[in-house]
């Protein structure tokens, strides 16, 4: 009888057993993820070998600071801006067009390059190291999101007129080698954290809840058009009642 207690107690229930696969499959996701992360970071300190016979492969624009604006005193200060917020497009071609549809055909049109805008969070790095003084050439702005469904926070250069583009030949000097079995692990790595199911558990373990964004953006009813007169409740309305009849009399 008590060999036949001590077996029932060793075994566990159904509802446990689960518990316990699942945990060693979150168990087994996670260190795929942690190794996934190492790798990733492995290949980035691979260290860039020169090429014998730099080629070309196509141009590069960007821009730079007005020979005027340079030759002022505050060349050098500006300069130290743009490094900031410049940034690059690259063409095979020195004209940088791009297709569109205009009474349905296709015609080449110029692509726009603007300086970059600063977010928020690049605004308040310290990383970025923007001084007070340049903190004054920008200008917040304000711009709709349609995909978050609210606005976005920017800062922009007020004076981008002090900036023009140059093209330049963009010409390939170093190559990075490739690791063999460090590609096949890592597109082994990729293919399984890419499925759905295995997707799903790495947002919901690692990153957070599965569906944490929808409380953000969920819709409160008492500020909607149909519930906005029903906003007062009715003790509220009847003494609202009685105050604007005492106010009368």
């Amino acid at each position: 009888m008590e060999k036949e207690n001590l077996l029932s107690s060793r075994l566990r229930s159904l509802r446990s057993r689960k518990r316990i696969i699942r945990k060693d499959v979150e168990k087994q996701i996670r260190q795929k993820h942690k190794r996934c992360n190492e790798l990733w970071q492995l290949r980035r300190e691979i260290p860039l070998v020169p090429l014998e016979k730099p080629y070309q492969k196509g141009f590069v624009r960007f821009f730079v600071v007005r020979d005027d604006v340079m030759r002022t005193k505050d060349g050098t200060f500006f300069n130290g801006i743009l490094n900031k917020i410049n940034t690059e497009m690259y063409s095979e071609t020195r004209k940088f067009l791009k297709k569109k549809r205009k009474s349905g055909r296709r015609i080449y049109v110029d692509r726009e390059q603007k300086i970059t805008s600063l977010s928020t969070y690049e605004w308040n790095d310290p990383r970025m190291g923007l001084t007070e003084r340049e903190r004054q050439y920008f200008l917040r702005t304000e711009t709709y999101c349609p995909f978050r469904k609210t606005t976005v926070s920017s800062y922009e250069f007020i004076e981008p007129w002090r900036f023009i583009l140059r093209v330049k030949p963009y010409i390939i000097t170093h190559y990075k080698p490739l690791d063999s079995e460090l590609e096949k692990e890592t597109d082994e790595l990729d293919d399984f954290l890419s499925q759905y199911k295995v997707a799903g558990i790495v947002h919901k373990t690692i990153y957070g809840k599965s569906a944490r964004w929808k409380k953000k953006y969920r819709r409160d009813h008492t500020v909607s058009r149909k519930c906005f007169h029903y906003k007062m409740s009715a003790t509220e309305f009847a003494e609202s009642l009685e105050d604007n009849n005492i106010r009368k009399f």
